[in-house]
């Protein structure tokens, strides 16, 4: 932090979706956008134009060198997060990542320790369907009991963008899974809403939408957990589906059922064949991808709680690296919290 301006130094790193992150740190009070950091020196010139502000560095290592950076916001490739976060961590910064934090329970346990050592500084995911006014709505909706006692979820992320995994970045990673680059932001909500962690799950998947492509993994995962209260939880990612970007979810209470897919967000409550459901003016996306931002920063710049919203990401991960073992397993596989 900048003893001069009592601000937050930031450095943004990986330009693509991070444009957005710099938009919001720029227009935050509280923020000093100091670096931009992008592989292609191209993008970064062009981003800091229309942003009007941060220096271009030269290296990740040169922002993480910046005693008046204390917090790194990272917007790389998936695979590159573990490696990023670990050494912001050992740098002594506060982190603002892209999903997925990591990618394994083993990279998910050295963060964890990083994160203890560097004294717990502030982690979070851009996991922004949080944000989405409608799911806002139905949070409240479930804490006011408006939904009674939720028994199933269910959520289907409809990517919708082939190409982006047969002849993008994703086609070359080890290991990809669309879980952990798509289903991510659906179980994400799903925790949320149910308030409790999931015991074991189940999963499987195919790859018949890239066949003959050079995708070598699942681009479909259907993975099916057990919660303690015994909801049961169902999420798809669909990466090769035919279909516009989109996600459906359903909410099943005993006392109303809420659903959001092509026909847009409503709430039944009656079972009656002749009654409409209620339908709900909210919007299902955010305003933008760096929405969870400013209240991130009031956070750090107010000394507010560190540790909650990190063990949350903690536990998101856990519970999806379960899923994707859960794919090579005989049968449902035991939830492993790193803590």
């Amino acid at each position: 932090m900048t003893d001069k301006e009592n601000k937050l130094g930031v450095g943004v790193i990986g330009l693509g979706v991070g444009e957005q992150h710099a938009l919001a740190y720029a227009g935050h009070d509280g923020c000093d956008l100091r670096w931009l950091f992008d592989i292609s020196e191209d993008q970064a010139r062009a981003v800091q134009g229309r942003v009007g502000m941060g220096g271009i560095a030269e290296s990740f290592e040169q922002i993480l060198g910046d005693e008046e950076t204390g917090l790194v916001s990272i917007a790389s490739f998936d695979h590159l997060h573990f490696e990023e976060v670990k050494a912001a961590f050992g740098a002594g910064k506060n982190v603002f990542v892209e999903k997925p934090l990591c990618r394994t329970n083993e990279e998910l346990s050295t963060l964890k320790q990083a994160w203890e050592s560097a004294g717990k500084p502030y982690l979070q995911s851009n996991l922004v369907l949080r944000q989405a006014p409608v799911y806002r709505w139905l949070k409240q909706a479930l804490t006011d009991g408006r939904l009674g006692t939720v028994y199933a979820f269910d959520g289907d992320y409809l990517y919708g963008r082939l190409e982006k995994i047969t002849e993008g970045w994703r086609k070359d990673v080890p290991d990809y899974s669309v879980m952990e680059g798509g289903g991510v932001h659906l179980i994400d909500l799903m925790l949320w809403f149910l308030g409790q962690r999931p015991t074991r799950v189940t999963t499987h998947g195919n790859r018949l939408c890239t066949k003959g492509t050079d995708f070598r993994y699942n681009d479909f995962m259907a993975s099916t957990f057990e919660f303690p209260s015994g909801a049961i939880g169902r999420i798809t990612a669909n990466f090769g589906c035919m279909h516009r970007h989109h996600h459906v979810i359903r909410v099943f209470g005993t006392g109303a059922t809420f659903i959001h897919d092509d026909q847009g967000p409503r709430l039944h409550e009656t079972r009656n064949e002749d009654s409409a459901a209620e339908m709900l003016d909210l919007e299902t996306l955010p305003a933008h991808k760096g929405v969870l931002i400013p209240d991130f920063v009031d956070n750090i710049l107010n000394g507010g709680d560190a540790e909650t919203p990190a063990k949350r990401e903690f536990d998101l991960i856990s519970v999806i690296a379960a899923a994707d073992e859960a794919l090579g397993a005989a049968g449902p596989v035991e939830i492993g919290y790193v803590t």
